[in-house]
């Protein structure tokens, strides 16, 4: 068994240690660096999508997936392709249908913010607006109802954007659960991780 940490957009592995660390889990845990497993090809979504399962077809043995965001659709996305490979699946803030109005503000606030602030993300400014504009027609409600793994839908009290959606994806999951984080907004493992680490040890359990 080994579980896999998916960070979001923006974030890093480094957002996961405060979380890994409040598990003290014993099982093996990774948690890849999202623009590592893009490399030089290009920037997209379905390129990412392809690494992502490249890299967990590496790993022996079941897997549990916790991803956040973005790290979240890749998590959902792969337990709908491969679901004989999951023993669990935790979804953090994850949107199972694109705001694409949303995705819109937000490349267009990246274009007016200078590329110095995209460096600590590991993109590029552009691969950092490429992948957010390959992602505007993802839609996985046709895949939801065939996932029967144990599953964990997050969400942060304040996260006003995605909070109505992740109670809509827990009911359509035929083994999901919902829980809010009190206190929290869109990054929960950053902002709260003492209390999604308590949530993810109670669901694992």
């Amino acid at each position: 068994m080994t579980y896999v940490f998916l960070h979001g957009l923006g974030q890093t592995a480094a957002s996961w240690v405060r979380v890994r660390s409040a598990l003290a889990l014993n099982e093996p845990a990774a948690c890849p660096e999202l623009a590592s497993l893009m490399g030089d090809g290009p920037h997209t979504y379905t390129a990412l999508s392809d690494s992502f399962a490249a890299y967990c077809e590496a790993i022996s043995g079941p897997l549990r997936l916790c991803g956040l965001s973005l790290g979240g659709v890749l998590a959902l996305e792969y337990t709908i392709s491969h679901p004989e490979k999951i023993q669990s699946l935790v979804l953090i803030g994850t949107p199972y249908i694109m705001p694409k109005r949303l995705l819109q503000a937000q490349n267009a606030v990246f274009r007016l913010m200078p590329k110095r602030a995209f460096a600590a993300t590991g993109f590029q400014k552009n691969d950092f607006i490429q992948l957010c504009t390959s992602m505007m027609d993802l839609d996985f409600r046709d895949g939801l109802g065939t996932l029967t793994c144990p599953a964990l839908v997050v969400c942060g009290e304040r996260d006003r954007a995605n909070r109505k959606a992740a109670a809509e994806l827990a009911k359509q999951l035929p083994a999901g659960k919902f829980r809010i984080i009190e206190g929290a907004g869109h990054e929960v493992n950053t902002e709260a991780p003492e209390a999604l680490a308590g949530v993810l040890r109670a669901f694992w359990n």
